[in-house]
């Protein structure tokens, strides 16, 4: 809400905002900042301002700041004006008929006097202490009755029922009802700190309608408090436990929300400029370069702004302002701050928006609430920027979108719908991707999968295998993925196929893969410029000799998916994720969902399963692997019946560690066996396989343990990683020269004398 400068000061506006009225009031050219808590008067403004427009929801004096009142502080004010208008209005307290019934002139002057101070000032003005007067006053008149003469009794009662009628009403408001749970009695009039427990504004920029709610819960215990740093911004994230809650508070302080008061007024005026150039839909063809056009253009603005009113900006503060302007201009507001977080996964926006804070799930502590309450107008606009952004619609015809975000190395995935599908309008589903690759060996710190599993798919990678990796959603399908992708030798092309840009490919090609990105359009959608994921499969058939990555089957494209699988047209592995919690599941899902052939789906040689544990409590879950299964080749009709599912690892919930089958141990895998057929000297050599899968095992537990000793946890990440591998497999190949196998304990001696130099250069 913007004000013209010709608007009275104090006055208000009521508007329909997200389906509640909102109550603006004029507070432009007022010296201080309104505060209802400090100011007695402010109070009495804001309720005769109700009285006159009861029907509302939320309060925002607008100043250089908006400071709002929610919908519980602005309920204990309309009581208050209810209480006052019934008083004056129906009750007409105030009327010589209420104040002496039976004629008592000699009364009423003394009367009138205590009853306009209690009801038309101090009830508007500071309501706990009307409430102490009328009870003293009540008392008071209760002792003058005693002594009162006979013919004037009457009366007095009746002054009385009204002043305990009084009393009554206001112990029926909230306001009082927890002030006297507090300690009414320590209050004194013309005070205010009572006030300030009941009374606490969120404050908000004019630049932006998300509101921050400051202060933190009252009662809520610390549990965790850092700081996030990224380019010109420091924000401050604190997590509470708050008494009687399931989910934690995760509190933000961002720097747009802890400016000082001239800067706001600089950057409202630079943000007035800068819509009148708001970029158009084909430059956001580019995003990242439209961002940092924009940023340069708001510190020109801001430095010459800042010259014509004199305000000194050092270098700092300067990119600080236009990283803050940029953000809420072409940007996404505190959804930006929030991404910057590497432990947020998911970012939950809710319709209707403003009706409910902002949810977030945190590595540490699940499920979080923020202190954060959207705006529509924010909202919207972000839906209008991701539009362009991606190039594909979200309308009434089609109610779902689903895109990506990209700001500088931060990665997202991002769901959006609308009506008609989400009845009460926008909402949002936004999943942080990690900047950095997972690795096999984080997954074995975090305790998701162990060293001989990440051993086993290593084997299985480099043995060219088609894998399915399965799960609930954030189930960590995707992450998997790439920690398999991973352990592709270097050397090989890789061709990934995603509907939504969620692969690490630039962070690949920053790694020296040989990586293509093909787009392709989303099974949502009815109609796209973007090629269908069956066709963009079948057309990566002809780029090439590649491993084949697709980020998830869904739709039509599982058809092509398995045509390339049977034909062999790929010589090297072919891995995706899929939707599902069991290795049959999959198989339904493939078979009679999307309507691949039993014999095609034979193609597949493993299924991983990825599901949430969660704790006793209820409270808490963690990302592990369930289960790894190879599809066998001997069935006709019923994998379930016909046993094509073979376990080779399964996880105990009890012991919480993935254990190893015994088909496993004695050497009973057909995929494992086929692996072993094409390689020299392992053929029909079951311990030389199996002596391999626990070298690559033995390696990665050696990693993770000496990442956690030496406390280098670089050692852990895919640059590393990819530099081990490279290591190991250049050692095995030496090895097997001389002897004809790469032997696992000479290989693993020699690789961890390789390892010990590294970790001695870096400690140096």
């Amino acid at each position: 809400m913007i004000f013209k400068p010709e608007t009275k000061i104090y006055s208000y506006e009521v508007i329909r905002e997200g389906g509640q009225d909102v109550m603006f009031v004029n507070y432009l050219g007022h010296p201080t900042v309104p505060n209802i808590a400090d100011s007695a008067l402010i109070m009495a403004r804001t309720i005769d301002s109700i009285v006159e427009s009861p029907r509302i929801s939320k309060i925002i004096f607008v100043q250089q700041r908006n400071y709002v009142y929610d919908f519980n502080q602005t309920n204990m004010l309309i009581e208050i004006a209810q209480l006052y208008n019934f008083l004056v209005e129906q009750e007409k307290v105030l009327s010589p008929k209420k104040l002496i019934p039976f004629g008592d002139q000699q009364f009423l002057q003394q009367r009138y006097n205590a009853m306009r101070w209690l009801v038309l000032t101090l009830l508007k003005q500071d309501p706990i202490s009307c409430y102490a007067e009328a009870k003293r006053l009540l008392r008071e008149e209760k002792i003058n009755a005693e002594r009162i003469a006979a013919e004037y009794v009457h009366s007095e009662n009746a002054y009385i029922r009204l002043l305990s009628k009084i009393v009554e009403l206001l112990e029926g408001t909230r306001l009082i009802s927890e002030a006297r749970d507090i300690d009414i009695a320590a209050h004194k009039t013309g005070e205010r700190e009572i006030y300030r427990k009941f009374f606490r504004p969120d404050v908000i920029p004019n630049f932006t309608f998300t509101r921050l709610m400051a202060s933190l819960p009252h009662g809520a215990d610390i549990i965790e408090e850092y700081k996030l740093e990224s380019g010109h911004d420091k924000s401050l994230v604190t997590i509470l436990k708050v008494p009687g809650a399931a989910r934690p508070v995760y509190h933000l302080q961002s720097p747009e929300f802890m400016l000082e008061e001239e800067f706001y007024s600089l950057i409202d005026l630079a943000r007035s400029v800068l819509i009148e150039h708001r970029p158009k839909a084909e430059e956001f063809i580019d995003p990242q370069r439209t961002r940092q056009v924009f940023f340069n253009i708001s510190r020109d603005l801001l430095r010459e702004l800042a010259a014509s009113k004199k305000i000194n900006l050092s270098y700092r503060q300067l990119n600080k302002l236009a990283t803050i302007l940029v953000r809420h201009t072409i940007g996404f507001g505190l959804i930006e701050v929030l991404l910057q977080d590497e432990k947020l996964q998911d970012i939950f926006v809710n319709a209707p928006i403003s009706s409910s804070p902002v949810f977030v799930r945190h590595q540490d502590f699940d499920e979080c609430v923020t202190n954060i309450i959207p705006a529509f107008e924010d909202a919207d606009a972000w839906a209008a920027r991701f539009r362009m952004i991606s190039g594909r619609p979200l309308d009434e015809a089609n109610p779902v979108l689903d895109t990506d975000l990209s700001i500088d190395e931060i990665r997202a995935r991002v769901a959006i719908i609308q009506q008609p599908l989400s009845s009460s309008g926008l909402a949002y589903a936004i999943r942080r991707h990690r900047e950095k690759p997972w690795t096999l060996n984080l997954f074995i710190k975090n305790r998701m999968l162990n060293p001989l599993a990440a051993g086993l798919l290593s084997f299985l990678v480099d043995g060219s295998r088609t894998i399915l990796v399965a799960g609930t959603r954030s189930a960590g399908k995707t992450s998997l993925l790439a920690a398999l992708m991973l352990e592709i030798m270097q050397k090989y092309r890789i061709i990934v196929i995603e509907d939504t840009l969620e692969m690490p490919v630039t962070s690949f090609k920053k790694l020296g893969y040989d990586i293509l990105r093909m787009k392709v359009r989303s099974a949502l959608l009815r109609e796209s410029a973007e090629m269908d994921a069956a066709d963009g499969i079948r057309t990566s058939l002809r780029l090439g000799d590649s491993s084949l990555i697709v980020g998830e089957v869904r739709s039509t494209e599982a058809k092509a998916l398995y045509e390339a699988m049977r034909v062999g047209a790929l010589a090297n592995v072919v891995a995706g994720t899929i939707h599902g919690g069991s290795p049959y599941s999959i198989f339904d899902r493939v078979v009679n969902d999307l309507g691949v052939p039993i014999t095609s789906f034979k193609a597949t040689d493993l299924i991983m399963v990825a599901n949430p544990i969660k704790s006793p409590d209820g409270l808490h879950s963690f990302r592990r692997v369930t289960q790894l299964s190879e599809v066998r080749k001997h069935w006709t009709r019923d994998p379930l019946e016909e046993k094509g599912f073979v376990d080779l690892m399964t996880y105990d919930v009890k012991k919480d560690i993935l254990e190893t089958s015994a088909d496993l141990i004695n050497g009973d895998s057909e995929i494992i066996k086929s692996v072993a057929g094409q390689v020299k000297g392992w053929a029909g050599n079951w311990d030389a396989v199996w002596d391999n899968i626990l070298l690559r095992a033995n390696i990665k537990q050696e990693i993770v343990e000496k990442a956690s000793i030496s406390g280098i946890k670089d050692l852990l990440e895919a640059p590393f990683t990819i530099k081990s591998n490279n290591m190991f497999h250049e050692i095995s190949e030496k090895i097997s020269k001389e002897v004809g196998v790469p032997e696992g304990k000479r290989v693993f001696n020699e690789w961890k004398d390789w390892f010990n130099e590294e970790i001695r250069r870096r400690t140096i």
